[in-house]
């Protein structure tokens, strides 16, 4: 009875965010159009970034108000061309794209037609036939207008939908940044900026997610939330589901195994579902029965005097709980220790947009190398990889794209107020993947400013009102006796790059200064400890002996070393550790960058260097210490 009563206390909690955010999935009442594919494309070149709104290019054809050209969608835009004002443009940029609707979807006054994009960089506003439905302050996250009325003023001609989207960066967006103008007319041209950001990656832009058109009938399955629970062999599912569109409607919800099977059912719009001889979600290489996925099948009916509606809806889950103590992060009351990797969204041409070879590609590299997280550094990844996620048994720290905040401007009220608003999105986006462990409210923020105490008090008090059933931490780079957020954190998450950005060359510096490191967080904070980011460039195929930093070499010593106290100290209170980086990535330009950072283990084309297999032989290491893998699993590494 407590724990049922848990479970309910908890969920009020999770419920805080009043609309949803579901995932676009087809069912018997639910359809589907892909926009991805070739758009119209144009820059808005002049002076003031702003002709595009003075002359409501919006109103008619792009094509009419000047030169367009090709664009593809989910794509960057930046790489697509040859032109390199185009790779750096900071600005408005304009997309296009005319429909065809299907005509039920428009003579079927009972029928919902939605328009989403998954994400676009960093501010967007979308129109439908010269119509404004929406606007959208952010990247990385989803939003979406419901635009059926539009559409049926016009039954003849396709549906244009038209979408601007500004990378502008900020004191007060997420990311930050500042636009520099450059005023002396001896270096610099008439009209002269550039932006200045605080993070090492491209400041890649466009749409970046597919956009898709989707229905629901009028009476409408709006959110789902789902908290789960075990004791002994019997699972807990308590859910809530929100109906929009009428108030009253029938519903029966079924929990249905991965053979189809129902094992639990209800008739109310919240409960909580019992699963007989629960199958858990357990991560990869800890159960030999990794990321093991029920169905939530959500059915509801309703009708009013002029129709009957009808909605399905079903949402992946995987019971599993999450807890920590001062030494130790449990999962399913199991310890579980983070051996993963940090990534981006990056890859040649298409920059961050979505890409399932790639994806596949990544999740394939991940398993071979034996790694069970990662992090999604430095923003939200795309739902589709999250799903990933879920079903392969990989765990993920979900941040939000608080990179950057070193201006003390960063820290007032209008930047704190957005990134409230960002982690509202990101939770009620990500509250039901079970792969999600732990939320990540920045990253190597100025935390040892004052302003910081109160913001990010605010920020993660927040956060864990929004959803307290799983930890929350922040990464940081600062001292441990003057970081202002560290106090409120239930995981301390510390970058450190010994050898590299600090005593530059000097290998024999790493154990002491990275055994203090650990003594005087775990010492002053009593919690535990993740290796959030540690590494070392090296250009492939480069090689020197003795180890010469940018050297393959020199990256394996600076992991072996690494190494080397992580066995220390996992033994005590460090509970993971994460590479920095996964691949090698693009970054700005700048003299300690040759075409991107090469950081990774893998190059941008996902070849291995060779601290890939020094990685690769001790996480199979660890998962063998510490999984219980099935025996086709237990072997030396040579994969």
């Amino acid at each position: 009875m407590l724990r049922l009563l848990w479970l309910f206390a908890v969920l009020d909690a999770v419920l805080l965010l009043d609309t949803g955010m579901l995932f676009p999935r087809e069912s018997s009442s639910r359809e589907l159009k892909e926009l991805s594919g070739l758009w119209v494309f144009r820059a808005d070149k002049s002076p003031n970034r702003n002709q595009g709104f003075e002359r409501a290019w919006y109103k008619s054809r792009l094509g009419e108000t000047g030169p367009v050209i090709d664009m593809p969608v989910p794509a960057s835009y930046n790489d697509i061309t040859q032109d390199s004002t185009l790779r750096d443009f900071i600005g408005w940029v304009w997309y296009e794209r005319e429909v065809v609707v299907p005509a039920r979807w428009i003579t079927d006054e009972g029928t919902r037609v939605v328009l989403r994009v998954g994400s676009a960089h960093y501010y967007s506003v979308v129109w439908v036939n010269g119509e404004k439905v929406t606007e959208h302050a952010g990247g990385h996250l989803p939003f979406e207008a419901e635009i059926g009325s539009l559409i049926q003023k016009d039954r003849i001609h396709p549906c244009r939908i038209t979408i601007a989207v500004n990378n502008t960066l900020t004191l007060e967006t997420l990311p930050p940044g500042t636009i520099q103008h450059m005023n002396d007319p001896i270096k610099y041209p008439d009209g002269y900026f550039v932006q200045n950001t605080y993070f090492d990656f491209f400041n890649y832009a466009g749409i970046h997610r597919p956009v898709l058109l989707y229905t629901t009938p009028k009476v409408y399955v709006d959110d789902i939330t789902v908290v789960t629970d075990f004791l002994d062999n019997t699972g807990f599912v308590r859910y809530q589901v929100s109906v929009k569109g009428a108030a009253t409607a029938t519903l029966k919800v079924t929990l249905m195994d991965k053979d189809g099977h129902c094992v639990a059912s209800s008739n109310e719009a919240s409960g909580v579902l019992k699963v007989v001889d629960v199958k858990l979600w357990w991560p990869y290489l800890m159960h030999e029965n990794p990321g093991y996925l029920y169905s939530m099948e959500v059915h509801l009916m309703a009708a009013d005097e002029r129709s009957t509606y009808e909605d399905v809806y079903a949402l992946p889950v995987g019971i599993r709980t999450v807890k920590v103590t001062n030494t130790q992060f449990l999962i399913n009351n199991k310890p579980f220790y983070f051996h993963g990797v940090n990534k981006h969204e990056d890859s040649d041409i298409r920059g961050k947009g979505l890409d399932w070879p790639l994806i596949v590609k990544d999740f394939n590299l991940m398993k071979w190398l034996g790694a069970n997280s990662f992090r999604t550094s430095h923003y939200p990844y795309a739902e589709e990889i999250l799903q990933m996620c879920d079903r392969h048994g990989i765990v993920v720290i979900d941040e939000c794209p608080g990179v950057g905040i070193k201006d003390i401007r960063s820290f007032g009220n209008a930047s704190l107020a957005h990134h409230l608003d960002v982690m509202d999105e990101l939770v009620r986006r990500d509250k039901n993947h079970p792969s999600v462990v732990m939320w990540s409210v920045a990253n190597e923020p100025a935390a040892e400013m004052q302003p910081a105490a109160l913001y990010f008090k605010t920020l993660i008090t927040h956060t864990k009102a929004l959803d307290p059933t799983r930890p929350v931490t922040f990464i940081t780079d600062s001292n441990y006796a003057r970081d202002k957020g560290a106090p409120y954190v239930d995981v301390v998450c510390v970058n450190s790059y010994f050898s590299w950005y600090h005593d530059p060359g000097h290998l024999e510096v790493i154990p002491i200064q990275l055994n203090a490191q650990f003594e005087n967080w775990y010492g002053k904070y009593q919690k535990p400890i993740i290796q959030s980011e540690y590494g070392a460039d090296a250009v492939p195929g480069l090689h020197s002996d003795p180890p010469m930093m940018f050297t393959e070499e020199y990256q394996n010593a600076v992991l072996r070393s690494y190494h080397d106290i992580f066995d220390q100290k996992r033994k005590q209170y460090v509970i993971g550790e994460l590479i920095w980086n996964f691949a090698d990535f693009m970054t700005a330009q700048g003299i300690t960058r040759v075409v991107g950072n090469k950081k990774g283990i893998f190059t941008r084309q996902r070849q291995p260097k060779a601290g890939a297999f020094i990685l690769k032989e001790r996480y199979w290491r660890l998962a063998n210490e510490t999984g219980k893998l099935p025996p086709w699993t237990k072997y030396p590494c040579s994969l």
